[in-house]
């Protein structure tokens, strides 16, 4: 099954695909824009493009695991993604998912303008292989 995840950010919401068979996780873009119902609008598109099935939406809990006001944005705009895609959309923590990103990205020394444009695909990537695994041992 196709998956497009989704690395959600008030600026900036990193978007990743996997193949059909689930191996390989893949950046896709990183979509700049803030208002919700355009962003979501744009993820619609994008899962619509590249023939998703499912959607998988980083859901940013603290390190205790406790959620506050940006999990609560995460839920209120997962309703927004599944009128707009109808589609399933799964949430998956995505704690420290930014900075494993940062690490990859400093490991093959990607910096300044560069880094920033790829850093939120990337972290959608992270999210995505995460949930792949999960699938692949649980399901």
């Amino acid at each position: 099954m196709v998956i497009l995840s989704v690395d959600y950010g008030r600026v900036r919401t990193g978007l990743a695909v996997c193949d059909k068979n689930e191996v390989i996780a893949s950046p896709v873009a990183v979509i700049k824009e803030v208002r919700q119902e355009i962003l979501a609008e744009k993820i619609a598109a994008a899962a619509k493009e590249h023939h998703a099935e499912q959607i998988v939406l980083g859901l940013p809990r603290n390190m205790d695991g406790s959620e506050g006001e940006s999990a609560r944005n995460v839920r209120a705009f997962r309703e927004l993604l599944l009128q707009k895609t109808g589609l399933e959309v799964v949430l998956r923590d995505e704690r420290c998912t930014t900075v494993t990103a940062h690490g990859y990205l400093n490991d093959t020394d990607t910096r300044g303008k560069k880094r920033k444009a790829v850093v939120d695909s990337v972290a959608a990537v992270i999210i995505l292989e995460d949930y792949l695994r999960y699938r692949r041992n649980s399901l």
